[in-house]
């Protein structure tokens, strides 16, 4: 019998990426020179009008967008579609979270325009090619490679002004990009060396943000490992945790990162014990230090709710505006989308379960 191989297709995106503290004003000046745009489109909500305008001072600003709505609303997305092309824009800037990443990538998809990403959350979509659209309340997503950001510039001190709160939910965000792509569909060896390392970054990080807000070293941290997250989420693709959440965020418009940070321990409890090499490498990755007899799948979700005590992470989807009574629906709804090859099988009633937990803030894997 031969021995097993090690074998795999990987697909690396090509992006410049730009870390620097203090930074941002002076890197996207610079690559708005290097890429020879004239018309900038600055896309940018009211919460971060303040930061905009910092770091586009001096830029050939020509249209400012202010609408920015989580989950990308299609309506929205053709609004800002036409007053791109009314400008005559030849370069999308986004300052914000990924609602707002999200809003660039609906404009580029169409324009193929050049997008400059300057995230102030660690929500990882400025390293992905994955687009998000939500209509009649069903959220679709896809791959284009148009709407990947050809510069990421990150810089820790614009996400000073992010409040701890959000700023825990939005790294729980990030560390369930790297959980699921321990086995979404695409995995593979590089990218889960990318998700553990971005495990570990943030679980270094978000503790430091907690513990010192205005402290430099943990939300570099805490950027890096979102970087990290999202690269290794856009080659592996969605697995179960992702699928959940997109149902949630576009039926239910749920806020974002708080469902990931809500959701995650629950879909490592179920699909952990399928896959225990996994399991083992991601309880080390959150800084367990499992024995041989311990049970990996149990190392690694009381090490992820030990970080999640820590740092008090959302925990319950009734806090965050779910109704009880939408849970069978919802259900239904992630079965239709549940990717074949999750490790543990899926059924409607075990997706009903989960969400039941989930929406009580129960201790992950229980049923009571």
């Amino acid at each position: 019998m031969a021995d097993h191989k090690l074998a795999f297709t990987h697909e690396t995106l090509g992006q410049r990426v730009i870390l620097d503290a203090g930074g941002a004003r002076r890197h996207l000046a610079e690559e708005v020179e290097r890429l020879g745009a004239s018309r900038v489109m600055l896309i940018a909500g009211d919460g971060e009008a303040r930061i905009a305008d910092e770091v586009s001072a001096g830029l050939p600003v020509s249209l400012r967008w202010r609408e920015v709505v989580q989950h990308v609303p299609v309506e929205v997305a053709e609004r800002a579609r036409s007053a791109a092309a009314e400008a005559g824009a030849d370069l999308l800037v986004s300052v914000g979270g990924g609602s707002t990443t999200g809003l660039a990538k609906a404009v580029a998809m169409t324009t193929h325009l050049p997008i400059v990403a300057v995230p102030t959350t660690y929500a990882g979509s400025e390293a992905t090619r994955m687009w998000g659209l939500t209509e009649n309340r069903e959220k679709t997503t896809g791959l284009d490679p148009a709407v990947l950001p050809v510069t990421v510039i990150y810089d820790s001190v614009l996400t000073l002004s992010l409040p701890v709160a959000l700023s825990v939910a939005s790294g729980f965000n990030g560390l369930a990009h790297c959980v699921d792509s321990m086995w979404a569909p695409g995995t593979d060896p590089i990218n889960q060396a990318l998700a553990l390392e971005g495990i570990r970054a943030l679980t270094t990080g978000l503790p430091k943000v907690v513990a010192e807000p205005e402290g430099i070293d943990g939300r570099d941290r805490c950027l890096y490992g979102a970087y990290l997250s999202a690269v290794s989420f856009a080659s592996a693709g969605s697995g179960l945790h992702h699928k959940i959440c997109h149902v949630l965020g576009g039926a239910y418009d749920l806020p974002h990162a708080q469902t990931h940070a809500i959701v995650l321990p629950h879909v490592l409890a179920y699909n952990a014990p399928a896959v225990p090499d996994a399991a083992r490498r991601i309880a080390r990755a959150f800084g367990a230090r499992p024995g041989q007899k311990d049970d990996p799948a149990e190392a690694a979700v009381t090490a992820l709710e030990r970080l999640r005590g820590e740092v008090d992470a959302p925990r319950a989807l009734k806090d965050v505006g779910m109704a009880e009574f939408d849970i069978p629906g919802a259900a239904a709804r992630v079965m239709k989308v549940v990717p074949p090859s999750n490790p543990a099988p899926v059924s409607r009633e075990s997706v009903e379960i989960l969400l039941r937990a989930a929406w009580a803030g129960r201790t992950p894997g229980s049923r009571s």
